[in-house]
């Protein structure tokens, strides 16, 4: 909807493809549905869950086995983003790359948009 010919609308590093990749597998998910919603202290935070089909006006990116839709209200608020996976000694997550986000919160479960 908002891309660009020939440029996914958003890329997936090699751990975070993976991770989706063995997501889908493990459940038998068509792929992870990534959206943004109002809430948080800095106005809006991003969503994720498991999808068995994807909206026909979904953006779908498949990248090394992976498949990730991008609900049609946030495509414009996530268009350039790089989702990586990150494990650490007490949590492991996705994190978003947004060059969007003007602003975060603290904790980093809540952005703002410019």
């Amino acid at each position: 909807m908002f891309g660009i010919p020939g440029k996914q609308a958003v890329t997936l590093t090699p751990k975070a493809a993976a991770q989706v990749a063995k997501l889908m597998q493990s459940a038998g998910h068509a792929g992870l549905r990534i959206g943004v919603k109002k809430g948080g202290c800095a106005g809006m935070e991003y969503t994720m869950e498991y999808v068995t089909d994807a909206d026909p006006n979904d953006e779908v990116v498949e990248q090394d086995g992976a498949r990730v839709m991008i609900a049609p209200m946030a495509q414009m608020f996530l268009f350039g983003t790089q989702i990586d996976y990150e494990t650490s000694l007490l949590e492991s997550g996705f994190k978003f790359n947004n060059p969007n986000v003007t602003e975060a919160c603290g904790c980093g479960e809540s952005i703002k948009f410019g």
